[in-house]
């Protein structure tokens, strides 16, 4: 069971909502704690795909590293964060007329040690943090959905 788990109902097709979430480097228009995202060189979105994201938290700055580790059209498109292992995850469904899309993050190798005393130095602890983190996800997926269905 993954640790953070949010849906939404989209009304889209997948082919749609899978234009907008294949695109790592769209995430700062979705993430409210993105602001920049970049394509390693020499890499093409898909699998094993390498990028770097710069996010922000309140006046917290910092960079993570990720590899894109499930990339299968108009289905799934996951990546493996570096620094803490994380692996978010974007899975499609389609839904008569529209996609249900809901949003993973997922911890099945734990967490590094070295995220964990920063989430505990800098953000208040581990489950204050889990907090910020599902309802950005939740504000990601009404961005995606509000783009899908414009």
């Amino acid at each position: 069971m993954p640790d953070l788990e949010q849906s939404v109902r989209i009304n889209a097709n997948p082919a749609r909502v899978w234009e907008l979430v294949s695109d790592v480097c769209r995430m700062p228009e979705w993430s409210p704690q993105v602001t920049s995202t970049r394509l390693r060189s020499g890499f093409d979105l898909g699998l094993g795909a390498e990028f770097t994201n710069r996010n922000r938290e309140g006046e917290l700055e910092w960079t993570t590293h990720a590899e894109i580790v499930r990339f299968d059209a108009e289905q799934e498109l996951a990546f493996k964060v570096v620094e803490n292992w994380a692996v978010w995850s974007f899975r499609l469904q389609p839904d008569g007329d529209g996609t249900v899309l809901t949003q993973t993050r997922d911890t099945p190798d734990g967490i590094s040690d070295l995220s964990k005393e920063l989430t505990d130095g800098f953000f208040g602890g581990q489950e204050p943090f889990l907090e910020t983190l599902d309802a950005g996800m939740r504000q990601t997926l009404e961005r995606i959905k509000a783009a899908a269905e414009a």
